[in-house]
């Protein structure tokens, strides 16, 4: 079994600048394999980490987005992180942390959902039956997400070890983090707004077609913004770090230059 707040680095362990790499649901710290290996981010050291309930970690401690981001702001501050990444869930719980204070620093949020509707209703629809009839719903989805990696242009053995972890998640697990996750973008907030007055450095990155969305509004908020800068990914794109590990570590690369040298 892993175990939750795993951490997986690689890079200089003198490097002046670090980097919190938080996964999307149901991945693990390994999903960032690929953008860690980008020549783009050599000279920082990569500090990617499992959150619990994840590709079979232990649920443990308070799982819910504001949980989730005191314990990730506590493991940045132990690692001395000056850039913290989330991808899908954990661009939720990297928002989290920089909008709780948990974090202070440039924020790069890959494929993420501001409200519910940026989010698929399929998959919003399988959490909430789950809740409602039982674990049968997430049960089938969670067999069909290593179908669905087999497809992407992910390569080999990232692939294999993607669809590994994959399996190992419990749905139990996912029901009860997936619903902490829609009950946290469905909350009666303008996270855009939010993000917007934050004045730290942030990047919002989606693909053209894939991974969560914008509202029109939400767009236009964040496109006003003078700390916010969006970046659309060409194609069709379902997990950002494994599929276009490139351009998205020339984004984190970006915000590392907005930190300066030394803690």
């Amino acid at each position: 079994m892993r175990a939750a707040w795993e951490v997986l680095t690689s890079g200089p362990e003198e490097a002046s600048r670090s980097v919190l790499l938080l996964p999307g649901g149901a991945n693990a710290a390994r999903s960032y394999d690929l953008v860690m290996a980008e020549g783009a981010l050599s000279g920082a050291r990569l500090v990617a980490t499992t959150m619990p309930g994840m590709a079979g970690a232990p649920l443990t401690g308070d799982v819910s987005v504001p949980g989730l981001a005191r314990a990730a702001g506590a493991l940045a501050r132990e690692q001395h992180c000056d850039v913290v990444v989330g991808f899908s869930h954990g661009a939720s719980v990297a928002l989290e942390m920089l909008l709780s204070g948990e974090f202070r620093g440039p924020v790069v949020l890959l494929g993420i959902s501001l409200s519910t509707e940026g989010e698929a209703g399929f998959f919003r629809a399988i959490v909430r039956m789950s809740q409602r009839v039982g674990r049968w719903p997430m049960a089938i989805l969670l067999t069909l997400m290593p179908v669905m990696v087999r497809s992407a242009r992910i390569p080999q053995p990232h692939k294999r070890e993607l669809i590994e972890d994959l399996k190992q998640n419990r749905t139990a697990d996912a029901v009860r983090l997936c619903a902490e996750y829609l009950d946290y973008i469905a909350a009666e907030r303008s996270y855009a707004e939010e993000l917007a007055a934050s004045g730290s450095p942030v990047w919002v990155v989606h693909a053209e077609k894939g991974d969560g969305g914008l509202t029109d509004a939400e767009r236009a908020t964040l496109e006003a913004a003078a700390n916010v800068t969006l970046v659309t990914i060409p194609g069709s794109v379902f997990l950002l770090p494994d599929e276009a590990p490139e351009p998205t570590a020339a984004v984190i690369a970006a915000a590392l230059a907005k930190v300066s040298h030394g803690h």
